[in-house]
Parts: C-alpha cells; sequence; structure tokens
C-alpha cells in the first residue's frame, strides 16, 4: 500500500493523525486483523459517524446496529469492555441519545492508544512504510 510520505511520519508522531487520516485508518485496520482486534477501530469509527446523526429515527436504527455488532455479549465482533459499561450502553440504547457509546469509544481509544498503536509502529506492516517513504 502506498501512503504520502508526511502521512506515514505524522502516524508514528501521535495515534490521533493516524486516526485522522483516511489512509492511516486503512493501513491500521490491515494491522488490527492480524492481531484479530479490528473490532476496535471498527467500533471507535462506527461511533464516530454515529455522533453525526441528527435525525433521532436513524440515530435508534443505527445505535442498535452498533450495540448488536459489537456491544451485546457475544456480539460478532464484541469489544472487550467491563460490565458496567456494557450495562449502561444496554440501558442507553432504549433512548439513545448522542453519547451513548462515549465511555465505551474512550475505553477503546485507550487501548487502542496504549496497546495496539506501539505494536503497529513496531509491526513490518508500518515499518515498511516508512522504509518506503524514506527512499522516496
Amino acid at each position: 500500500m502506498w501512503a504520502p510520505v508526511d502521512d506515514v511520519m505524522a502516524w508514528g508522531e501521535s495515534f490521533t493523525h493516524l486516526l485522522e487520516c483516511k489512509t492511516g485508518q486503512m493501513v491500521f485496520e490491515n494491522f488490527l486483523r492480524t492481531q484479530y482486534s479490528e473490532e476496535n477501530l471498527l467500533f471507535w469509527l462506527a461511533c464516530e459517524n454515529y455522533k453525526k446523526i441528527t435525525n433521532e429515527t436513524e440515530m435508534a436504527s443505527v445505535a442498535n446496529k452498533i450495540y448488536t455488532e459489537f456491544v451485546q455479549v457475544d456480539a460478532p465482533r464484541q469489544i472487550n469492555i467491563d460490565f458496567v459499561t456494557r450495562e449502561e450502553i444496554s440501558e442507553n440504547i432504549l433512548q439513545p441519545g448522542p453519547n451513548c457509546f462515549d465511555r465505551a469509544q474512550k475505553l477503546i481509544y485507550g487501548l487502542m492508544e496504549n496497546d495496539c498503536y506501539p505494536r503497529f509502529l513496531k509491526s513490518e506492516i508500518y515499518q515498511a512504510l516508512v522504509e518506503q517513504a524514506e527512499q522516496q
């Protein structure tokens, strides 16, 4: 995969830079797939998109999709969150607001930033991109 030199280098500077870039998201998702943890990024991105919804009917529909795909016990892409957070979302989902996934999203962000991101920076995937960028 090709990525602009400035982007590749910025990804190494901060996790925020990585997530702000569409190519960075794709590369990070590919890495997470090799670690069997892509559900973390997919959940985080789904929450980011969810927060942009203003229509209540659409919000309820998307909230239920996020809940069934990522949050409920035995969800196909179940994220690793504590019982209290999962219960809080289970209650919020009955009348979902724009912030009903915030606590879980912050937990997952922290997990990715402190665990997945450092491993990503050491990965062959990222190192190959840095090497490619340095040769340009």
